[in-house]
């Protein structure tokens, strides 16, 4: 595989939220706020440990397209909107993508 090795600067970054209104709220700010070019939101049953317990949870997950330089401040951008204790703050890298489309999530993530 010849993958342009600058696209892993851009990346997939996921979080779990607790009601489709927690995560709809975090997904606008990030996007207003230009820390992420897009978010998807989609309903998930989560099986978790918590405080020694597993626990069967309906949770939203939101996938967030970003240019991983902002990770810090998507990050702490998160935590500030976020109900939970220990948010779900996973990035993932983009290994390869469509020139057309890793553009446009540079052009609408500040630099």
């Amino acid at each position: 595989m010849d993958w342009d090795s600058g696209t892993t600067r851009y990346g997939v970054v996921l979080v779990t939220a607790s009601s489709r209104q927690e995560a709809e709220a975090i997904a606008q700010k990030l996007v207003e706020s230009q820390l992420a070019a897009c978010v998807n939101l989609m309903p998930v049953h989560s099986i978790y440990t918590w405080q020694g317990k597993v626990n069967l949870e309906e949770e939203w997950q939101l996938t967030i397209k970003t240019d991983l330089a902002q990770f810090p401040a998507l990050e702490a951008k998160i935590r500030e909107l976020h109900s939970y204790e220990v948010p779900e703050i996973i990035a993932l890298p983009i290994l390869a993508g469509s020139p057309a489309y890793l553009q446009w999530i540079s052009d609408n993530v500040k630099g």
